[in-house]
């Protein structure tokens, strides 16, 4: 494919989308990387993207996730999904700028389920929160530990990294020795 087919590609999708997300407040645009990319508030995420799903053909999310643009920002977070559609052959973009420390937007489950396992990857690793989410807990780091380690406030050092295994440590021989004592 040419640039100048690509182009025309990326502008039929940007129109497209355009057309398809007119009647909500939102801006579409073409991205620096040559994909359509919707631009709109934290509260109108779901309403995009069931729109995006069920008038625009857009069936696959391959992207859900967070950027931390640094503590103290009043618009410190801003949420990034992608979408795909294979009938149409293009893709799109949705970002929104949340406030506070502390974001929450809601869940799209309801929509792709299997954004269930970004969603939580987000909330971990973030601490972005999703509304209606069912299964909202840590994916990989591991329960009761205090930090989202994408954050730009991360501690990289001073953490104490063996606390929670020195308290998983203690149940788990502590269990040995009542499962010990009742033989």
């Amino acid at each position: 494919m040419t640039d100048e087919n690509n182009e025309v590609a990326e502008n039929a999708t940007q129109t497209r989308v355009s057309e398809l997300l007119s009647s909500l407040e939102c801006t579409v645009t073409c991205a620096y990387d040559g994909m359509a990319s919707v631009q709109c508030a934290p509260e109108l995420i779901h309403a995009i993207c069931a729109k995006l799903k069920t008038e625009g053909g857009f069936e696959g999310n391959t992207l859900v996730t967070a950027i931390d643009h640094g503590a103290g920002l009043e618009q410190r977070f801003e949420m990034v999904y992608q979408f795909l559609s294979m009938e149409h052959t293009q893709r799109v973009r949705v970002r929104a700028m949340t406030t506070g420390d502390d974001p929450e937007v809601d869940t799209i489950t309801d929509l792709w389920p299997g954004t269930a396992f970004s969603e939580r990857e987000c909330f971990d690793l973030l601490g972005v929160r999703f509304a209606g989410h069912e299964n909202l807990r840590r994916i990989l780091m591991p329960e009761g530990f205090e930090h989202h380690p994408l954050r730009k406030d991360f501690p990289h050092i001073g953490i104490e990294p063996d606390k929670l295994y020195q308290k998983w440590d203690e149940e788990r021989r502590s269990a040995f020795a009542e499962k010990e004592a009742g033989k």
